[in-house]
């Protein structure tokens, strides 16, 4: 039975206004993903961003076949209480060995952790969607995107980005808005997968995530009109009640790399299914 540790470096706040919203924390989401990936895995939840957090009691990073760092509001380039907190429990989860996973901002946090830089987008807010992500060299034979095409898009909503990659990490795909949109980092003794967008996400939670930002939407020029945005985010969480149909698909210009559940979780995917070789690599 394979043994998942997520850490969800939401701070409270932005915890109960994705609550209200979409019904579950980022953390939430990351266990009800896991679990439909891997039926029967136990699955543990700690908040690291929160002052006096913690492991289980009892329980050890070494009791754990993989580590998850979901999505967060944190501005990893600022210095803060929250911050410091979840970047040196990044360290230690690369001192344990234990392999990490990580979207958005858990890439932003391994990438700081590791002697890396993030900042703000340069290029503008990506949100809702990710457009025409490509493999770079590294990424058409890496594991953790194997089943991807050349390009895809995903879901994604993120105002930062990650600056410069820590020494020795890996570039696995990228696109126009995004230099840094995969990636592999190694640091310490362990190895974290990594990818700026989100897996994780039904198009539910997308639609969820435009509402909540519609002023920071409204503010980028991305949207004229709050109508504008609710309509927007309307026709994403009707493609999500019905993802076969062709029209909103259409509309939205995306395809079954997003619309297809399967095929949008790929990379937990894929991130599970090396756990589980490692953890059968051991036992022989």
């Amino acid at each position: 039975m394979l043994r998942f540790l997520v850490a969800e470096s939401e701070p409270p706040e932005a915890r109960e206004s994705r609550r209200e919203s979409v019904g579950r924390s980022s953390g939430e989401t990351y266990l009800d993903t896991l679990l439909s990936l891997a039926p029967g895995a136990r699955c543990d939840r700690i908040k690291p961003a929160d002052a006096g957090a913690g492991l289980p009691a009892g329980a050890s990073l070494a009791g754990y076949d993989g580590v998850f760092l979901t999505g967060s509001p944190l501005h990893l380039y600022k210095e803060t209480p929250k911050t410091r907190r979840t970047v040196e429990f990044m360290r230690a989860v690369f001192a344990s060995g234990i392999p990490s996973f990580g979207s958005c901002a858990g890439l932003q946090v391994a990438t700081v952790a590791a002697g890396g830089t993030v900042r703000p987008n340069v290029r503008g807010y990506e949100a809702g969607f990710a457009r025409r992500i490509t493999l770079t060299e590294h990424g058409r034979s890496h594991p953790l995107l194997a089943g991807r095409p050349a390009a895809y898009d995903a879901p994604a909503v993120h105002t930062d980005e990650v600056e410069t990659l820590p020494e020795g990490a890996l570039l696995l795909a990228g696109n126009r808005v995004t230099a840094v949109q995969a990636a592999e980092i190694r640091f310490d003794a362990g190895v974290f997968w990594g990818v700026q967008y989100h897996p994780e996400l039904g198009l539910d939670e997308v639609a969820g995530a435009l509402l909540r930002q519609t002023d920071s939407l409204l503010d980028a020029g991305l949207a004229r009109s709050q109508g504008e945005v609710e309509a927007y985010a309307d026709q994403v969480d009707a493609l999500h009640r019905e993802p076969r149909r062709r029209d909103l698909a259409w509309r939205l210009g995306l395809d079954e790399q997003v619309t297809n559940a399967a095929k949008r979780l790929t990379e937990l995917r894929n991130f599970i299914e090396a756990l589980g070789r490692e953890r059968g690599a051991r036992q022989r």
